[in-house]
């Protein structure tokens, strides 16, 4: 089975947003805005005042992404425990109310489809499962209430790239 994520996929993944986003920034941004002021009166310009507000949120999502890349520069993976719950990890869950087995990749939030069974390690559940081990017990508060699992098996990220 392939690991859940790769690290070189996500950065791709940031690196060709990012990208995406300068390119709209400098410009199609640029050009919308002065074909907007061209229409005279800038206090109740609706294409300007769309432009210039579409202008921030490419700058503050452009930056929300680098920041994102830089952190995960930083990731050792050696830190991610070998015999936990952590990033990476695959864990089989029985759901005690409904005794039904699921299956969780435990994958960053750029990577989550839950789904499909990828969950964020920010996730309720993800959090509930961090640090967790084999025949633990984990109460997840969730929208609609609790639930209640299981842990009846363990892939780390260390076991699946094996």
């Amino acid at each position: 089975m392939p690991v859940p994520f790769s690290m070189s996929d996500i950065k791709k993944k940031l690196q060709d947003e990012i990208t995406a986003l300068e390119y709209e920034l400098r410009n199609e941004l640029p050009k919308e805005i002065l074909k907007a002021r061209a229409h005279g009166d800038l206090k109740e310009n609706a294409e300007y005042h769309a432009a210039k507000e579409r202008q921030g949120f490419v700058n503050a999502r452009m930056n929300q992404l680098k920041q994102r890349l830089a952190e995960w520069s930083m990731i050792d993976f050696s830190k991610i425990p070998r015999d936990k719950v952590g990033l990476g990890s695959r864990v089989v869950l029985l759901d005690v109310k409904k005794e039904v087995e699921i299956t969780y990749n435990l994958v960053t939030s750029e990577e989550a489809d839950a789904p499909n069974g990828r969950i964020s390690t920010s996730s309720p559940i993800g959090r509930s499962l961090l640090g967790k081990e084999v025949g633990d017990q984990v109460k997840v508060q969730i929208p609609g209430g609790v639930k209640e699992f299981e842990i009846l098996k363990l892939l780390t990220m260390h076991e699946l790239a094996e």
